[in-house]
């Protein structure tokens, strides 16, 4: 069959879309270029086992973009047009004007750094702290606050989140990268048009939450579950656990069942969701109300409400919910009982905490600085903090280390060693990865990532694991191509 070149433009008035979407057919491979119009894009080549079944898929994928508005055009008609960005959260304006209230003693920070750019995303585990920002930065500092790794994403980064020994950035150039390895790996490719403003991943399920108040689900072969419209607009928040996505925006909170999208409930808010967090039971909602809900995940019972000074742009908790933690609009950090009871407040000396994580008696955040900044919130160091005494704040230099981009390269090996052996097959037209070594179920699909699949090929692995749900695998660890 001949080749062929297909290329359309989604290109909306006022700010809307304006991207492109090509597809070029050459014998058995079939090239997909996006993005934004005037820009490269990114691409991807998957082959087929025939011209037929490559013209047929190609075929598929411009009539569903032509379904969703896109028309043919010839490129270089249209000119690039500046990219509006993605905005942080924009509550209304406390009373002190966004600067934490002179009265207010500081927290004892005991190190801090600047990662250069306002800051969203932020994960920390027994291992490390890491800090994403606007500018595409994600950098991993030691717990005391050296450090010791960069990675450069296309854009900026909303957030950082782990599933189990997974971490994820979810990107603004609308990817979901694995950063846990020696270089970034796309492992979920959002639908271009969706505003990603925060996801969430359990058990290699996605959920994403947009700027039209939109959620979207995405499996573990990065497919799309379903999509459900909210209440509200703008939404910040999206929590997923094994029976449920919990979505929080203009208009409150609601749940949706995991497997089929059905809404549980709805419970309103004191103001628009800011930020959200969940424990096995609740979920907490930060809000432009100034306030941190508590909601019960079973039935959406409003279970206890904390109150801040300023709209809340982050929450978390220690000891399974025993702490709750807040930081507003005003640089202040909170810290309730359960019930409820205000314990303490405290100026963080270093802006409004976007994001925040617990650990071991410290309460990380990152800031509309860009800082990433440990706090000690142990009872004596707070105790000192209300009296007016602090440690000195450690302002660790910003380390001059190579930034590694996200790449499809893969390694190669010719010795499996210790390690699981896999292999790319083509089924029904997509290709899959299968367990090729003993032991293992050989019909299980493996997460893995799917720009780098080549159909026929072997992959060694560190090991795989299979999903809590059960089903199918995700690789753990390094990936080389075996030759």
């Amino acid at each position: 069959m001949a080749d062929s070149t297909s290329y359309l433009e989604l290109s909306e008035d006022g700010g809307g879309s304006h991207k492109f979407y090509e597809v070029v057919v050459s014998g058995t491979d079939v090239t997909i270029t996006y993005g934004r119009i005037g820009d490269p894009g990114k691409a991807t080549t998957t082959s087929y086992a025939t011209p037929e079944k490559a013209a047929a898929t190609a075929a598929k994928k411009v009539g569903e973009k032509k379904r969703k508005g896109y028309e043919d055009a010839v490129r270089g008609v249209r000119k690039r047009r500046s990219v509006t960005r993605r905005p942080a959260p924009t509550p209304a304006s406390s009373s002190s004007g966004g600067r934490a209230a002179s009265n207010v003693r500081r927290a004892p920070v005991l190190w801090k750094y600047n990662s250069g750019s306002a800051a969203f995303g932020v994960f920390v585990d027994a291992e490390r702290a890491m800090v994403g920002n606007e500018r595409g930065d994600v950098w991993t500092l030691t717990h005391d606050g050296e450090a010791v790794n960069r990675y450069k994403l296309p854009d900026g980064v909303k957030c950082i989140v782990g599933d189990d020994s997974w971490i994820y950035a979810g990107c603004d150039d609308g990817n979901v990268y694995d950063i846990g390895g020696k270089a970034p790996r796309v492992a979920y490719e959002i639908a271009e048009d969706i505003d990603i403003y925060w996801l969430d991943i359990q058990d290699g399920t996605l959920g994403v939450a947009d700027a039209g108040g939109g959620l979207t689900t995405i499996d573990h072969e990065d497919e799309s579950l379903w999509a459900e419209k909210g209440l509200g607009s703008g939404a910040w928040m999206v929590r997923v656990d094994s029976e449920a996505l919990y979505h929080g925006h203009s208009a409150g909170v609601e749940a949706f069942s995991k497997s089929d999208g059905k809404k549980l409930w709805h419970t309103k808010t004191k103001g628009s969701v800011l930020f959200g967090w969940q424990e096995k039971d609740d979920v907490y909602a930060g809000t432009s109300g100034n306030k941190v809900h508590r909601i019960r995940k079973s039935d959406g019972a409003m279970l206890a409400t904390y109150d801040c000074s300023a709209s809340v742009f982050s929450c978390a908790t220690a000891r399974d919910g025993e702490y709750v933690f807040a930081g507003d609009s005003s640089s202040s950090i909170y810290c309730f009982k359960a019930d409820g009871t205000k314990l303490w407040k405290l100026a963080s000396g270093c802006g409004a905490a976007y994001s925040m994580q617990y650990r071991d008696e410290r309460l990380y955040i990152v800031t509309t600085g860009g800082q990433l900044a440990c706090i000690d919130v142990s009872e004596a160091a707070i105790h000192d903090a209300e009296q007016g005494t602090v440690p000195t704040v450690r302002d660790v230099k910003l380390a001059s280390l190579d930034a590694v981009v996200p790449s499809a390269e893969v390694e190669t090996t010719s010795d499996a060693g210790t390690g699981v052996v896999v292999e790319c097959v083509n089924v029904g037209g997509r290709l899959r990865v299968h367990v090729v070594t003993a032991g293992y179920e050989s019909g299980w699909n493996v997460q893995f990532p799917k720009n780098m699949r080549v159909e026929g090929a072997r992959y060694v692995v560190d090991g795989v694991r299979e999903s809590g749900q059960g089903g199918f695998y995700r690789a753990h660890g390094e990936i080389k191509r075996l030759v």
